[in-house]
């Protein structure tokens, strides 16, 4: 039987892991570091001081991996999305074959949290239904960026008596959603906040959250769109990606 530990890993900071993590950190053995090119390079080097910082006295290997890009054909994006997962799918099946013994412990180091926007547990659940492999798993919860955004804006996620609404920009993009008061937006790489009408709404931007890189924007949407989107582009284009996330919240009524 082998072991997978899908370990979140907070939204940056190094210093965002949990006593669970840590833990768990100290039980595997091989540890699979996705490559995704030297635009990204930041992202597995986070990974790689993560282990050297928390691990003590267990020897251990790091077996990086090329990750298939998903097509940008968005006709069927549902479609498009479920190829690409399904091509990760056989790499992730191949990895644990070949580079993962019996009895041994493998973890996949995933940002933020696995729970949320995040599909390595689904990958790893379709695998081990599959039943090519004895595989067991375990989840353990990270700091998302969503609760990283709010400390790191020194404001509650919620206001008294309203809810909380995470979706993400392609859904943003349809309009506002109907009753909300506080929205969540996640994997925005077209800044649908430029596409509703924020005439009453104040935004609380973040990039890079947590890392030494970090943007925080905010202010009334109509005030600061336009900074925010140049502040955006510029560090995409200096850094080669970006993750940012934003809070969207109706003015308060006076």
């Amino acid at each position: 039987m082998r072991k997978v530990l899908i370990i979140g890993i907070g939204a940056g900071n190094p210093e965002y892991v949990t006593v669970q993590a840590i833990n768990a950190l100290n039980r595997v053995d091989v540890f699979f570091i996705p490559d995704k090119g030297t635009e990204k390079e930041d992202l597995a080097r986070l990974r790689r001081e993560i282990c050297e910082q928390y691990i003590r006295d267990r020897t251990y290997r790091l077996v990086s991996f090329e990750t298939p890009a998903r097509s940008m054909d968005d006709s069927d994006y549902k479609l498009s999305v479920r190829d690409w997962h399904s091509r990760i799918e056989q790499d992730y099946e191949k990895l644990l074959m070949e580079e993962l013994g019996e009895g041994k412990c493998g973890a996949f180091l995933v940002w933020g949290d696995p729970t949320l926007y995040d599909s390595t547990l689904r990958i790893i659940e379709t695998i081990k239904s599959k039943g090519n492999i004895a595989l067991e798993y375990d989840v353990i919860p990270g700091i998302t960026s969503v609760q990283a955004l709010a400390a790191k804006h020194r404001i509650p996620l919620n206001r008294i008596g309203e809810s909380v609404h995470i979706t993400t920009g392609r859904k943003l993009a349809e309009g506002f959603p109907h009753n909300a008061d506080s929205v969540v937006v996640m994997l925005d790489g077209e800044q649908a906040f430029k596409t509703i009408d924020g005439t009453d709404l104040d935004i609380y931007w973040g990039a890079y959250i947590g890392m030494k890189d970090e943007i925080l924007v905010s202010g009334r949407l109509p005030d600061v769109a336009q900074n925010i989107e140049a502040v955006r582009a510029q560090s995409r284009r200096e850094k080669g990606w970006i993750m940012d996330t934003y809070l969207l919240r109706k003015c308060a009524q006076k």
